[in-house]
């Protein structure tokens, strides 16, 4: 077993947002959205050419151990962007995940993955047993490293593989509560 508790990925709702599993009858959507190259940007994928790399996404997170959730409006059911957990591991029972995220251009700026990241890091350390919740951002990405300062990931001091470092452990979160 990987995770500490089996999981189950369930439908999350907000008040303005749900996150739903990604299928693949979402891969018009998906190619959609990944084929504009301000999405992809900071990424490690290209734009999607074609439906057919829509589905390959939609496999891999189907087929890895974690989830990708699509994040939809509740007011008219917009699908907006992805969220999830990926390269799950366990090393000495620390049970940890990295956190992966993108929105459509359009929506930038509004306050919407701070919101989603809260709602699926709690879920991440109560639901998944998760000890540890990491991130890795693009050093130019300023927008994504500001998300992670405010949502109360620690950077760490060394870059790894050119990327900024970031994590989030449950007891921080906890003690954060706490204050």
């Amino acid at each position: 077993m990987l995770l500490p508790k089996e999981t189950e990925f369930p439908l999350i709702e907000m008040n303005n947002f749900y996150l739903k599993v990604l299928t693949l009858a979402d891969a018009e959507v998906i190619n959609n959205h990944f084929s504009d190259e301000h999405i992809t940007k900071y990424l490690d994928i290209e734009p999607c050419k074609d439906i057919e790399q829509a589905v390959t996404i939609i496999q891999y997170h189907m087929e890895d151990a974690g989830c990708r959730w699509g994040i939809f409006t509740k007011e008219d059911d917009t699908f907006i962007g992805t969220c999830g957990f990926h390269y799950l591991r366990n090393s000495n029972n620390i049970f940890t995940a990295e956190i992966g995220f993108d929105l459509s251009r359009d929506q930038w700026g509004k306050g919407i993955m701070f919101e989603v990241l809260q709602q699926i890091i709690a879920f991440g350390f109560t639901q998944m047993g998760l000890d540890v919740i990491d991130a890795t951002v693009e050093q130019a990405n300023e927008r994504s490293q500001k998300l992670m300062n405010k949502l109360g990931f620690q950077r760490a001091s060394e870059l790894r593989e050119n990327l900024v470092y970031y994590y989030l452990s449950r007891e921080k979160k906890r003690i954060n509560k706490i204050r």
